[in-house]
């Protein structure tokens, strides 16, 4: 036997042990995500209840712990505009067993507008997937003299800086929305924050604010006629609400606003387990059932990979990078 064949001889036991702990590694991982989940699932939600991320984190929850077998318990951990609950999201340990409903706000708008997270909003995470996305309505309270947007800008141009708008926080996607469409009807108000979608709302319905661009959430007090919406902040009308004109249609232009909702894992969670979750998520998605209640919403589902939801998010990180710039808003500590 020549030395390299005695050599190629050695090494082969060598070459089968690493092949064969290779293939170990996979089997393992096909028996964790086949077994996976053993217990419930924390979805952890980085705003207050009955807001536009709580309602989609409970929306996808009971159908997904119906297909994987397990409860999901949501806990609502709000603060500093979804950055304290987005952090501890991504401290916790990466097993699936704590998940994040992901939005707009803390995931794409706040890194451009605070110096310290707390987090990394790509490296942090894994993109599991997009739940579904949703326009922007303007809305008024059902006591507002408006009736359509035209109305509205002309009531603000009569008293520049009397009229106010509503958001979330500083920040947050209905102040930049409101940023957006002041800039292109040029009218002067006053921004008034809130803590949070839910108690801006409650603002508005209680005439303690004179607008505001809102998702899909407010819809149900205009249903109850507790608001008037006035127009739609996208290219087309929307099939939720087709009577409602586009902002566009009301000379209004190029105010196009919307806010993703979606599920991350903390970094380094098994690609297997990530993969699961996808394919359940999307299959819920594709439910007829779930199709209707997405259409009362305005909703647009997603259907995408984990990696195209990350590819979708990274490019709402840099558009949203100009429109901070156009609000103004200073980065904050």
């Amino acid at each position: 036997m020549d030395q390299h064949a005695h050599a190629l001889g050695r090494r082969r036991p060598v070459l089968l042990g690493l092949c064969l702990t290779a293939l170990a590694m996979v089997m393992a991982g096909a028996a964790q995500a086949q077994t996976y989940p053993t217990r419930p699932i924390k979805l952890i939600v980085p705003w207050p209840a009955g807001g536009g991320v709580d309602t989609s984190a409970r929306l996808i929850a009971e159908p997904l712990s119906q297909r994987l077998g397990q409860p999901i318990v949501i806990e609502n951990k709000p603060g500093a505009a979804g950055n304290i609950g987005t952090a501890l999201a991504a401290k916790e340990k990466p097993d699936g067993y704590t998940l994040l409903q992901a939005s707009l706000s803390p995931n794409a708008v706040n890194p451009h507008l605070y110096k310290s997270l707390g987090f990394d909003p790509v490296n942090d995470f894994e993109f599991v997937a997009r739940v579904y996305t949703v326009p922007s309505f303007l809305v008024v309270p059902a006591s507002s003299p408006a009736t359509t947007a035209k109305d509205l800008v002309a009531l603000a141009k009569k008293d520049p800086g009397k009229l106010n708008f509503g958001s979330g926080g500083v920040g947050s996607s209905q102040h930049l929305f409101g940023v957006m469409f002041n800039k292109a009807a040029s009218i002067d108000v006053v921004h008034v924050p809130y803590k949070g979608t839910a108690p801006s709302e409650a603002a508005l319905v209680a005439g303690q604010v004179d607008y505001m661009i809102n998702p899909p959430t407010a819809l149900a007090f205009v249903s109850a006629g507790k608001l008037k919406a006035l127009g739609v902040a996208s290219p087309s009308r929307n099939p939720a609400m087709p009577d409602l004109p586009t902002l566009d249609e009301q000379g209004i232009k190029g105010v196009y606003t919307s806010t993703f909702y979606g599920v991350m894992a903390p970094a380094k969670t098994p690609k297997d387990i990530v993969d699961r979750l996808n394919k359940e998520i999307v299959a819920i998605l594709k439910t007829p059932e779930m199709r209707e209640r997405l259409a009362k919403l305005a909703a647009d589902p997603g259907t995408e990979s984990p990696e195209e939801f990350k590819k979708f998010v990274l490019g709402e990180i840099r558009r949203y990078g100009e429109i901070v710039k156009l609000s103004g808003a200073d980065k904050v500590d």
